[in-house]
């Protein structure tokens, strides 16, 4: 067996071409653009690479990009609080993104409490996560979105019955993934750092989604025969002296076991990345109605 391959890349194409094409028909008739707002405290690399590919696919479906970048100490938690507040009141300001981690002088939890919900485009706001948990999405975390939206889009299929197992927990992902799931009808799983027998746990997976931070953690043998994989790990590896990323799962060896997965990169990255960019069209037009 070979896996057909989740292609996020090439979905998230589609999508964003569509928003390109909505915000053009919008400007034609003389109305604002939607705008995004990014906050980006300190200096990860990786966040500064996120935040780049996010503004980047801002101009590109031609939003409005409103930039907000500080070092790690030149921000106080209040004056981020200030500032969130600012932008709460922007008519011109539709959506808000707080990238993450911030620095352990700044609560994450107070900063996103503070995001109007109406605006909080990354559904983090404790309010868009329990309307997740009441099956009434609102706006919805858009890692775990850009997942089931590939789901959709390449199984034609009936999903509901079957056992989902996560790895991984987070707030960010873990989470909200298993709220998506449920509400879809699966029989969800979640495994996180405490857990015990993960392989074992993963081996009754008809659908397996990854998202511990581990390269390469999740072995061919693990995988059930014809099992569905989605890899949303991202990690930097040393191979051969190269850099490179790779997923949670050993790509090649997991491949010729699943009947589905998806690759690192070009799976689930860029379909977060357009799902963003849809939850701030949404939200703009939530805001103008």
């Amino acid at each position: 067996m070979q896996a057909k391959i989740l292609d996020g890349r090439s979905l998230s194409r589609e999508i964003i071409l569509e928003i390109k094409n909505k915000v053009l028909e919008r400007k034609k008739l003389g109305l604002a653009a939607p705008g995004l707002a990014v906050i980006q405290v300190g200096s990860d690399p990786a966040s500064k690479i996120y935040v780049k590919n996010k503004r980047q696919a801002c101009l590109e479906v031609g939003f409005e990009s409103f930039n907000y970048d500080f070092e790690n100490h030149l921000i106080s938690e209040q004056e981020l609080l200030n500032l969130i507040a600012d932008l709460n009141h922007n008519k011109n300001i539709h959506g808000i993104l707080i990238q993450l981690p911030l620095p352990s002088h700044i609560n994450t939890s107070k900063i996103i409490d503070a995001i109007d919900i109406k605006k909080d485009v990354d559904g983090f706001h404790p309010y868009n996560l329990g309307l997740l948990a009441q099956r009434r999405p609102g706006l919805r975390p858009c890692t775990p979105k850009g997942v089931i939206k590939l789901l959709d889009s390449y199984l034609n299929k009936d999903l509901s019955g079957l056992h989902a197992v996560i790895l991984g927990a987070s707030n960010i992902v873990g989470r909200p993934m298993g709220l998506e799931l449920l509400m879809r009808g699966l029989t969800v799983t979640t495994c996180h750092r405490l857990s015990h027998n993960i392989p074992e746990i993963v081996k009754t997976a008809d659908v397996l989604i990854s998202a511990m931070g581990q390269p390469e953690m999740v072995k061919a043998a693990w995988i059930k025969p014809g099992a569905i994989v989605i890899d949303i790990g991202i990690n930097r590896l040393i191979k051969n002296n190269q850099e490179k990323l790779v997923g949670d799962v050993d790509f090649q060896a997991v491949s010729e076991v699943a009947s589905w997965i998806s690759p690192v990169p070009g799976g689930v990255g860029p379909m977060t990345i357009a799902m963003l960019l849809e939850n701030t069209f949404d939200a703009y037009l939530n805001l103008n109605i």
